[in-house]
């Protein structure tokens, strides 16, 4: 039997960040698929996670633990895909690590991801997104902080990550306002800022003050501003916008519907998905296609640019009320045909008469 700790220490310490050169997101990613896979497999056959071994992992078990996600967890069809590439990145890893166990990787390999729904991505009406901005209370430090990370998550389309990993040395205000964004991928772009935006960000410098960490937006304790931190913050503020908005209302507002926001109102300034794709930090225009299906302006302009066949005028003349009345009583009173009438008589028959008394 194979011990799995020390091959899934190497994944997570060696080949990942150090091969692979992996974000820390993607790190902490994979580490929860696996502490969720272990905890499982451990419930199911009555070992601690440590003592598991590799011929354990097999193909029944990772799907008995997909199925789990899904009916007892309640996840979706999206999470249960990323906890399965996370599997079959740790066993593309032991391909060349262990050439005996290439069967059952290769087992592993055959499941496959689900189907999952592509709904129209979700996104703010002008009217919603301005309710949104002027929820937080501008007259204490943390609505000024609220306000200039709501208005820059939706001018800029920023990742929450790189909302809160944005530093101070990333800022420019002179000549023009800018920020450099590091982006997924460990890819870079350099945005620049509404007026309005650059004086959200100076008025919270001015009562940021001395902390130690680089990160623009902290916490109240000084420390860099936690994800989970932002969603909350988000929540909070569309809670205060619902009263003054009613269009907020059963609406579910997430993080990343701000950066939707965004992407929806460079579409329709520039009619470009290249400068979308740009603009969100997208390496490919086939990730940002998705904005132009939820954008009902561009499938108007193909209507108005088709010929379609002429239709033939006509009017539609209902019929007169007297004369419908009067049909509908001649109707009712027809006799209906007996029963003589209806059978015809058979050959050699003679009807039948009545006898008299």
């Amino acid at each position: 039997m194979t011990a799995i700790a020390p091959h899934m220490s190497a994944f997570l310490e060696d080949y990942l960040p150090r091969q692979r050169g992996v974000s820390e997101h993607t790190l902490s990613s994979y580490a929860d698929s696996f502490r969720l896979l272990f905890d499982f497999m451990s419930a199911k056959i009555g070992v601690t996670p440590s003592q598991l071994s590799l011929e354990q992992v097999d193909s029944p078990m990772v799907i008995a633990f997909l199925e789990y996600l899904e009916t007892e967890r309640n996840n979706t069809a999206t999470t249960r895909n990323v906890r399965l590439a996370g599997i079959k990145s740790f066993f593309r890893f032991l391909e060349h690590r262990l050439p005996s166990a290439l069967e059952q990787i290769r087992r592993v390999f055959a499941i496959p991801s689900k189907k999952t729904d592509s709904p129209l991505v979700p996104y703010l009406s002008d009217e919603e997104a301005q309710a949104l901005v002027d929820a937080p209370d501008p007259s204490t430090r943390e609505g000024i902080r609220d306000r200039a990370m709501l208005f820059l998550a939706l001018t800029g389309g920023l990742r929450v990550s790189e909302l809160i990993g944005l530093r101070i040395q990333d800022l420019t205000f002179e000549p023009a306002p800018s920020i450099l964004v590091h982006g997924k991928g460990r890819r870079e772009r350099a945005l620049p800022l509404p007026k309005e935006a650059a004086a959200a960000l100076r008025a919270w410098l001015a009562v940021r003050g001395d902390v130690l960490v680089p990160e623009v937006f902290v916490n109240a304790k000084g420390q860099q501003l936690s994800r989970w931190g932002f969603a909350y913050l988000v929540n909070k503020h569309v809670e205060t916008a619902r009263k003054s908005c009613p269009g907020l209302t059963g609406k579910r507002v997430s993080p990343h519907v701000l950066r939707h926001t965004c992407a929806m109102v460079v579409l329709r300034a520039t009619q470009d998905i290249r400068r979308v794709a740009l603009w969100l930090g997208h390496s490919s225009t086939q990730t940002t296609e998705v904005y132009t299906r939820a954008d009902p302006s561009e499938k108007l302009e193909a209507i108005n640019a088709l010929t379609p066949p002429s239709l033939r005028p006509g009017k539609f003349r209902p019929p007169d009320k007297l004369i419908a009345i009067l049909k509908g009583r001649v109707l009712c009173g027809a006799k209906k045909p007996s029963d003589a009438q209806q059978k015809p008589l058979q050959p050699g028959a003679l009807p039948i008469t009545q006898r008299s008394t």
